[in-house]
């Protein structure tokens, strides 16, 4: 049986269909679901926008977010919640507390894991670092090498995640620093080519550990005109990569991109905008040898 991949705005066709399988009463197949929400440049946007007749008046907010993010996790019980970078700066909250709110907030959520955006490092990295103890979600990056730097060990490059029956892979990678960050703020943290990193650990994700499900979290950028590595360009590039939930160039996607992988196989690709204005919902449902699977996106705008 070929392995296929469906999209619905707003819900899923019938599993029989999504699988190319007749629902009989004498075919009951077992499904496995797990929910993945996901934030990206959330940008310390602590409160939701004013209500001053603007274009995102009154949207967004940590408070919303998180009783929406605790109703879904009522009403599903295989839950994801991740972040794809840039979880600082633009508003005074980080310029008072310097990520502290920040990350205490998202603890409160009971966030899984994030990725590092280039706004992380705003605050030197000696910043980032002070506020690692308030954040009880891991912060996963493949890409940069803090070796030299006082984040040496308080980063990893992945992490698996076991929900029910379903073994979940997560890998992050960043974007080039320079010219965007003073190396004032990064010091000697290193850069390497993060489709040769992710394509490695995708890899001992997928293959070693038996993973189901690989997500990626990007802090690349959706797609450039110019030559920079985007994330459909670490789509096309790499395999055993199933997912990429992106961040940095604030595109509001209403339904995932789905790009072609180096043999042929689909990726998702997802990004959810701005200032936690929309909390990304995706459901993927297995059938029971885990290779046939339908993917809904349903993303909740934070009203």
């Amino acid at each position: 049986m070929k392995r296929r991949t469906f999209i619905r705005q707003g819900g899923l066709v019938s599993f029989g269909l999504a699988t190319g399988l007749h629902n009989t009463a004498f075919y009951k197949p077992k499904v496995s679901s797990l929910t993945i929400l996901h934030t990206n440049d959330v940008h310390s946007r602590i409160e939701a926008f004013p209500q001053d007749g603007s274009r995102y008046a009154g949207l967004g907010g940590a408070a919303k977010r998180a009783k929406l993010i605790e109703k879904i996790r009522k009403e599903q019980e295989n839950v994801l919640l991740l972040d794809c970078g840039d979880i600082f700066q633009g508003t005074p909250y980080f310029n008072f507390f310097g990520g502290e709110l920040e990350f205490k907030l998202m603890s409160e959520m009971k966030y899984d894991a994030a990725t590092i955006g280039n706004h992380d490092f705003d605050a030197g990295i000696d910043g980032l670092h002070k506020q690692m103890g308030l954040a009880s979600f891991e912060l996963i990056n493949c890409n940069y090498n803090f070796d030299d730097t006082v984040m040496k060990d308080q980063v990893k490059p992945y992490k698996v995640f076991q929900k029910g029956d379903i073994k979940v892979g997560v890998l992050g990678v960043g974007i080039e620093l320079d010219s965007l960050v003073p190396k004032s703020l990064y010091k000697e943290t290193q850069y390497l080519d993060p489709v040769q990193q992710a394509n490695k650990y995708a890899k001992i994700l997928k293959q070693d550990l038996g993973c189901h499900y690989v997500i990626c979290l990007s802090h690349l950028g959706y797609k450039y005109k110019e030559n920079k590595v985007s994330d459909h360009d670490l789509a096309a590039d790499t395999q055993n990569i199933d997912l990429i939930l992106g961040g940095h160039t604030h595109t509001f996607l209403k339904t995932p991109t789905i790009v072609g992988n180096k043999v042929g196989q689909q990726v998702h690709i997802n990004q959810v905008g701005w200032a936690g204005i929309v909390l990304g919902q995706m459901q993927v449902h297995f059938e029971r040898n885990f290779k046939n699977r339908c993917v809904s996106c349903d993303p909740k705008t934070i009203r």
